[in-house]
């Protein structure tokens, strides 16, 4: 299997950033995650969500859907021990992973950092956030441009550092020229899922990828907004 990948992140206009991310082409393995909390125990919370992720899906080389889901409780579990810290009884995070092997990808999430899948320059799936708004759009209350404005976006229903914990998986086929982009809310709130596709389309790494969308990331954002993340991975070949 031949993965390449990219990965960035920012603390944009806040003090610290409280995002936190790793990488693994050779391995085919991609986590991110969203702290919140703040004062800096939401970083404390999404390292701990990475890092725990990370290690299990490095152990596992036949990880499967319900085996990742087990990795995010062994996640939530371990930020709910480091709750038992002074000013740190508070902190959460969101979480989104991907695992690529040999004709196969799984990936799990849980909050509103989101996993989008591409097959042949085509939109072929993204995670739906576990937040209020997007609740009112699955039930027809809003448009889905109104996600990415509506008042109660960060209102989210589960993270990682409270029960239960409720995170969704899912697998497909993996072939040649897939792609995928796992992103924080501070990313993708700016970048719509046509202008991902769009730069998909005329990029042919996946840092070009990644720049072609930060710079319309760039361009929107007011003075204060969030920290932002993103992955992004390319399938040159399978097998």
């Amino acid at each position: 299997m031949d993965v390449r990948a990219y990965a960035y992140t920012n603390r944009g206009g806040r003090p610290h950033n409280e995002d936190s991310l790793r990488a693994s082409a050779e391995q085919g393995i991609f986590v991110l995650a969203d702290g919140l909390g703040g004062h800096g125990h939401g970083e404390v919370a999404s390292a701990l969500a990475v890092d725990t992720l990370f290690a299990g899906m490095a152990r596992g080389s036949d990880l499967d859907e319900d085996g990742l889901l087990e990795l995010f409780q062994d996640a939530n579990d371990a930020i709910l021990r480091q709750q038992a810290q002074p000013g740190q009884e508070e902190m959460r995070t969101t979480a989104v992973a991907l695992k690529l092997t040999d004709g196969a990808a799984v990936w799990a999430h849980i909050g509103d950092s989101r996993l989008y899948r591409f097959s042949k320059g085509e939109l072929a799936g993204v995670t739906a956030d576990h937040s209020v708004t997007y609740r009112k759009f699955l039930g027809g209350e809003i448009s889905y441009m109104d996600v990415y404005h509506d008042d109660d976006r960060s209102r989210l229903l589960r993270v990682l550092g409270r029960e239960p914990c409720k995170p969704e998986a899912g697998h497909g086929e993996l072939e040649p020229g897939d792609a995928f982009l796992l992103c924080s809310d501070g990313f993708w709130e700016y970048v719509y899922t046509e202008e991902i596709q769009a730069d998909l389309c005329r990029t042919q790494t996946p840092e070009e990828w990644a720049e072609s969308m930060l710079l319309r990331h760039i361009r929107r954002t007011p003075p204060d907004h969030d920290n932002f993340s993103l992955i992004t991975v390319f399938v040159e070949e399978c097998g």
